[in-house]
């Protein structure tokens, strides 16, 4: 299979000492869609619906085909992490950012990495492994002086990421909840500078 190319070539592929990760491609619904479903109560509370929902897998397919879109069209750029042999642990996603929210990269002045792993996957590194690669991705960018990750200050895992890799926890926001049933958010958002950012 021949994979078109982001115009920013942002890596098709990264390798780490574990991990291979890659753009997702609609044929990974198959192998996605139980990992979702077995997942959901680990997931949901930290991630949005759209992301984490177990669709069919037609629909889930049609999703994946999106992301993939997305990454060629240099919107975002959303890696699968995968093991060498192929097993699906999670995702690792890069995004452009500016103070006011998610921006085209034309517009962005920073950048924001996401991450979710399987619940069998997490206590193992492969989140701080992944991030650490898509790291480097993004100081090759020179619009980006910064990147943020952003956690609910309860998901206590997904905040020790940012903090193995010496970013500095620089603010907590608070989300409006999104129905009147549920509570705001109160979100971390954690900063690392780039020496190789120059936001032109």
């Amino acid at each position: 299979m021949i994979e078109r190319r982001s115009s920013m070539q942002i890596p098709m592929e990264l390798r780490t000492g574990r991990l291979v990760l890659r753009p997702w491609r609609a044929e990974d619904a198959t192998l996605l869609h139980p990992i979702l479903d077995t997942n959901w109560e680990h997931l949901a509370p930290w991630i949005p619906a759209r992301i984490a929902d177990p669709a069919s897998i037609p629909v889930l397919a049609q999703r994946l085909a999106g992301f993939a879109a997305d990454f060629i069209g240099d919107r975002e750029w959303r890696y699968g992490i995968f093991t060498p042999d192929g097993r699906i642990l999670g995702e690792l996603s890069l995004f452009s950012r500016a103070t006011d929210g998610r921006v085209a990269y034309t517009d962005a002045d920073r950048a924001e990495i996401g991450y979710w792993l399987r619940t069998d996957a997490t206590g193992h590194g492969f989140a701080t492994e992944a991030a650490r690669a898509v790291l480097a991705v993004a100081a090759d960018l020179p619009r980006f002086s910064q990147v943020e990750i952003r956690c609910d200050e309860r998901n206590a895992s997904s905040a020790a990421v940012p903090r193995r890799l010496g970013f500095e926890h620089t603010a907590t926001i608070v989300e409006p909840a999104a129905t009147s049933a549920e509570s705001p958010v109160h979100l971390q958002v954690w900063t690392l500078a780039l020496s190789n950012g120059s936001n032109q």
